[in-house]
């Protein structure tokens, strides 16, 4: 078994996502629980207009909106239909687009974002550098990505444990250098429950 200490960043890579009845729970908590770290990714890429914003993994939606209210264009992309389904029942935003996809392939061109963003949803992916690949051909040059992820201590199980400690936030942002992305900095932001490390970086 993998000691606690080097487990990977995408230590929960093998869940099996969400769907049906336990998905559209899930969806409606995350409506209320998602919006510090909307707020918070906003407010670090300081999106504006001028910016198109990806969120990868952006489940129902909450910080697709929060971009939108900015007034940027935004897109979230998520591999969940029930999560999509939930996104466009709380959207009234004309300059919002919902589209399935997993952050290894999104289905939109080359350049698309100026903002690519990750939130709580890095921990899932399927194969980190592929997910890195991806976010570089999506995001114009000088584009921002961000990441969020739950500070978990080492060796947290069950909910605690969907987070990163310490090492698998240096392991992400050796990762994002590797893939090409410039400036790369690792942050902490807020307390007890709410947490969470960021890694922001640049596209060159």
């Amino acid at each position: 078994m993998t000691a606690p200490e080097t487990l990977p960043v995408n230590h929960h890579a093998d869940h099996p996502g969400f769907s049906g009845v336990t998905g559209l729970i899930v969806g409606l908590m995350l409506l209320w629980m998602g919006r510090p770290n909307a707020r918070l990714a906003c407010e670090l890429t300081n999106v504006s207009a001028a910016d198109r914003v990806i969120d990868v993994g952006s489940g129902p939606g909450g910080a697709v909106r929060e971009a939108a209210r900015r007034g940027a264009r935004a897109t979230g992309v998520d591999p969940a239909p029930v999560m999509l389904r939930l996104a466009r029942t709380f959207t009234r935003d004309a300059g919002v687009e919902w589209v399935e996809g997993t952050a290894e392939s999104v289905p939109l061109p080359d350049g698309s974002a100026t903002v690519l963003w990750s939130l709580a949803t890095v921990h899932h992916w399927k194969d980190v550098g592929l997910g890195l690949g991806e976010a570089r051909r999506l995001l114009a040059p000088k584009g921002r990505m961000l990441a969020i992820e739950r500070r978990s201590p080492p060796g947290a199980t069950g909910l605690a444990s969907h987070g990163w400690t310490q090492q698998q936030a240096e392991s992400f942002a050796a990762q994002c250098r590797a893939a090409g992305f410039d400036d790369v900095a690792i942050g902490q932001h807020g307390q007890g429950r709410r947490a969470v490390w960021t890694v922001s970086a640049t596209r060159s």
